[in-house]
């Protein structure tokens, strides 16, 4: 689902909210979930799961096409773990 279908699901389930805000509450979620991870904070929705950032470390790697060794920089990247509850209900509904 992408962000344009939720917006429009959500605005055909709350008709008495218009689009435009709608787009805004959605926006927003994703603005403060994204502020907070850059700021290196986790963010845990109930029952939903939790947003997080990992470190990785610098190390060695290896180019594919060439096979020659390439210096891989330390990162950070963003990660999702699912709460208990969303896997138990999309474990039910298989």
């Amino acid at each position: 689902m992408t962000k344009s279908e939720l917006i429009a699901d959500l605005a055909a389930s709350h008709p008495n909210l218009k689009l435009e805000e709608i787009d805004l509450i959605v926006s927003t979620i994703f603005s403060e979930i994204e502020s907070a991870l850059i700021r290196g904070d986790r963010v845990e929705l109930r029952g939903f799961g939790a947003f997080f950032v990992k470190q990785r470390k610098a190390r060695i790697g290896r180019n594919p096409r060439t096979g020659e060794s390439v210096e891989v920089e330390e990162k950070f990247v963003p990660f999702f773990k699912t709460g208990k509850e969303l896997r138990e209900r999309t474990n039910r509904n298989s």
